[in-house]
């Protein structure tokens, strides 16, 4: 048994092995699993309904990413994407006043011009046509994104106003995490196997007086003011949404914008998740390409068109893939650990309050160290260079999207390019990629 999963995934080959693997998907599961409440959460407020988004949801994730697992062997995490979910939500069916059965019927036919794309290798022209020095500040920005999704979810970093961001007050809450955070820190520093994991468990042990004896757990509870509230063990799943998209309605040609904008956006970050991360963690294959980027590309685009017909908004690649990889997963067999970690929360949804999100916001900032080390490959002495790369790295923390910052990187560097009359490092692909960023930067105005 044990020869057989290491020949179908090649553990040794990647200088990795089944305890470390089940490690891996475990961790990114855990630092993943906010899905499970959160997109059920978004999209609720379209009018659909809660329990049966959250149905969808864990569908949605544990299927595509098994199939990721064993069809690409790529230790990435696949559920419905953040923003993506927002944009489904608030800009289309609540701003476009779209109904949400035509919404979703959006979201299928963006996954069917996903697969094709795939199918026929335009996907993996465009990965090949991203320049080696934006992977590289994409991977860091990801890393600086993650790391800000850690300290916004702990409350530690919050809006202010003037400035933008700022510190929040060093209350008991704000000490717990800091807390955790030093005690993860010095685990992963250590080099200690199952470090993120631990940390995660001590942090939660940490926490559990919030809300009990002192404070509100509210900002950092998904609402609900007291940690470890027992709220009981079983909840049955509500499969009412299953097929409830609208093909049709959604073919009209003034839902087109919508599906672009659902396919260019999902792209993108699916794109840049999967380069990000290989850059980190040189999951590459002798060419320097991203490993296994057709297959990967593929189950992505099922994802998508999946999602429209279970009930909630397009699948994507998840950068907590990283947290995983950081922990040594190297295989499909990480993500086919995570992936049937969803299932049984089908039913026990109500466990998942259990881990507050500054238990697991630690984890997500170290991630952000782990991605960062592609950085020193950028070539900083060389402005044209320098900027492009500098300003998709910067930008998607600062914008809160990978889709922005990794837009603004390709105009920069074309620009920059042809004012230097560097023409041979802008391919043709990049020119058609450059117009359908400007497309969907006007389709936003």
């Amino acid at each position: 048994m044990i020869n057989a999963i290491d020949k179908y995934f090649g553990l040794k080959a990647n200088k990795t092995n089944i305890r470390t693997e089940i490690i891996a998907g475990i961790t990114t599961f855990v630092t993943a699993m906010y899905i499970i409440v959160v997109n059920p959460a978004i999209i609720s407020a379209t009018g659909l309904p809660f329990n049966a988004v959250l149905t969808a949801t864990i569908l949605l994730s544990a299927f595509s990413t098994i199939m990721m697992g064993l069809y690409a062997n790529n230790p990435i995490l696949v559920a419905p994407g953040m923003g993506l979910n927002a944009f489904f939500t608030f800009s289309v069916v609540l701003g476009m006043k779209v109904p949400v059965e035509t919404a979703l019927g959006a979201v299928f036919w963006a996954g069917v011009f996903f697969f094709l794309l795939s199918v026929f290798n335009v996907r993996t022209l465009i990965v090949k046509s991203i320049p080696k020095q934006i992977r590289y500040a994409v991977a860091a920005g990801i890393g600086l994104f993650i790391t800000l999704i850690g300290f916004a979810d702990a409350k530690f970093i919050i809006s202010k106003g003037t400035p933008v961001l700022g510190m929040a007050p060093l209350d008991m809450i704000a000490l717990t995490f800091v807390v955790g955070l030093i005690i993860t820190s010095i685990l992963v520093a250590k080099n200690i196997k199952g470090s993120l994991i631990i940390g995660i468990i001590i942090t939660t042990i940490l926490a559990i007086p919030i809300g009990r004896f002192y404070g509100d757990a509210s900002a950092i509870n998904f609402g609900v003011p007291t940690l470890v509230s027992w709220k009981g063990v079983f909840a049955a799943p509500d499969f009412s949404l299953i097929g409830k998209l609208d093909l049709i309605g959604s073919l009209k040609w003034a839902i087109f914008p919508v599906t672009f904008a659902i396919l260019f956006t999902d792209m993108f970050d699916s794109l840049s998740t999967f380069v990000g991360v290989a850059e980190a963690a040189n999951l590459v294959d002798k060419d320097g390409e991203p490993r296994n980027i057709k297959q990967s590309l593929m189950v992505d685009a099922v994802a998508t068109g999946l999602a429209g017909v279970l009930g909630t908004s397009s699948g994507t690649a998840f950068i907590e893939s990283a947290a995983g990889v950081q922990q040594g997963g190297r295989t499909g067999l990480t993500a086919l650990v995570a992936g049937v970690l969803f299932i049984p929360f089908m039913f026990l949804s109500p466990l998942l309050s259990i881990v507050p999100m500054i238990a697991t916001a630690p984890a997500l900032i170290l991630v952000g160290v782990f991605m960062l080390k592609p950085v020193l490959k950028i070539n900083w002495a060389s402005m044209d260079d320098a900027i492009p790369a500098f300003l998709a790295m910067v930008l998607i923390p600062f914008t809160f999207s990978i889709t922005q910052g990794i837009i603004w990187g390709f105009l920069s560097w074309t620009l920059i390019k042809l004012a230097m009359g560097k023409y041979k490092e802008i391919s043709v692909t990049l020119i058609v990629i450059d117009i359908l960023s400007i497309l969907l930067l006007l389709s936003m105005v």
